[in-house]
C-alpha cells in the first residue's frame, strides 16, 4: 500500500507587473529571483522567489491565481524582519508587528496587485 505525503505549499500569487512584482518582493521584501518561465515571445511571464524555505510563485498568467489572495506564513524573528523593512524606508508601505488573539504576532503586507502575505510568529507570552 502506497502512503500519501505532502512534501511542501508553494502558493501561487497573481501579478499585473513584472517590473513592480520585482520592485516588491526583491528589492523590499528580500526575495530571491529563482527562476523565470515564459512559453514564449510576448507570452506571460511565471516565476520562483524564495526567501529561506519560503516560496513563492508569481504569475502574469489569468487563470493562475485570483487577485487579492492572501497566505500565511509561521516564522520565527518577525521583529528583525519588521526592523529590516522599516530600514528600507519603502515609499508605499511602512509595517509594523500587532499582537493578535491566536497567541502571534502578526505583520500582514499587502503587495502592488491587492495579495496579502500575514507573517506570524508565535508568542508564548500572550
Amino acid at each position: 500500500m502506497n502512503e500519501v505525503g505532502f512534501d511542501e505549499t508553494i502558493p501561487i500569487l497573481r501579478i499585473f507587473s513584472v517590473e513592480k512584482a520585482k520592485e516588491f518582493y526583491l528589492d523590499f521584501l528580500g526575495f530571491t529571483l529563482d527562476w523565470e518561465h515564459r512559453f514564449g515571445d510576448n507570452f506571460p511571464l511565471y516565476m520562483q522567489i524564495s526567501r529561506g524555505r519560503l516560496r513563492i510563485h508569481l504569475s502574469e498568467h489569468h487563470g493562475d491565481a485570483c487577485p487579492g489572495s492572501t497566505i500565511f506564513v509561521r516564522m520565527h524573528g518577525i521583529e528583525a524582519l519588521q526592523s529590516e523593512l522599516a530600514a528600507k524606508n519603502y515609499r508605499y508601505l511602512r509595517p509594523g508587528v500587532a499582537q493578535v488573539p491566536w497567541n502571534a504576532r502578526m505583520m500582514e503586507i499587502a503587495d502592488p496587485f491587492g495579495n496579502r502575505i500575514r507573517f506570524n510568529e508565535y508568542d508564548p507570552s500572550a
